[in-house]
């Protein structure tokens, strides 16, 4: 639309006349244009976003994000993978405590991400449940399993049974929509909501004990958290 055919000979220019952009590095100009992405995909539906809309975004040419990515659905994965390994970098395990307070400590990790690279996160959220078929649903799906490991493994549990296992996705489910909600409203200090979350897993696992004994082995933990 805008774009003649002299900014199309120099993808780094914009069109309009735009002044040509400082020389960046392949990566960086990459993570630029990732970044623009996230945060258009995190207020939007994929199909309601543009090339042109990212490139406005990124103070780009759309011939740089079409140079870059080939198209918006390799730019839309390429987006969600960036914020998938993130958070997966964040959540790798440390040691240290009993299981609830490794477990609490991954949550804070979680929170960190969930502040520090909010369009990410939400953007991740929205490629799921709705768009589950193909890359998409597979980076969804991989970011909840890595996060499923990850809380069976601070808890030290093996092969959990139908009742643990749909307790502890519940529970995993409630700590993405909280993410979501903290971030639309921020009416909570962060450090009490992530209590209210550990709180909300004791009192989950209390409830799956009474029809599982693997969960109410996991209540006589010395990791449990002592009642106030």
């Amino acid at each position: 639309m805008g774009a003649t055919s002299q900014a199309g000979d120099d993808p780094e220019r914009g069109a309009g006349a735009r002044p040509a952009r400082r020389r960046l590095t392949v990566d960086r100009r990459r993570e630029e244009l990732i970044a623009a992405a996230l945060e258009l995909f995190s207020r939007h539906d994929a199909e309601d976003v543009s090339i042109d809309d990212v490139a406005a975004a990124a103070g780009a040419s759309r011939a740089l994000v079409y140079h870059y990515f080939g198209g918006k659905q390799e730019l839309y994965v390429a987006a969600l993978r960036s914020a998938a390994a993130e958070l997966e970098a964040r959540l790798r395990p440390q040691e240290g405590g009993s299981p609830l307070d490794e477990l609490s400590r991954g949550l804070a990790r979680y929170f960190d991400f969930v502040e520090e690279h909010a369009a990410g996160f939400a953007a991740l959220l929205r490629g799921g449940p709705a768009n589950r078929a193909g890359e998409i649903g597979e980076i969804v799906d991989g970011v909840r399993q890595r996060l499923f490991r990850l809380v069976m493994n601070r808890l030290h549990v093996g092969v959990p049974g139908p009742v643990l296992r749909i307790t502890l996705r519940s529970w995993i489910a409630s700590v993405e929509t909280a993410g979501l909600d903290w971030l639309e409203h921020r009416d909570i200090d962060r450090p009490e909501l992530e209590r209210l979350l550990m709180d909300h897993l004791v009192a989950l696992l209390e409830v799956a004990a009474r029809h599982d004994r693997d969960a109410e082995h996991l209540l006589e933990h010395p990791g449990r958290r002592p009642d106030r």
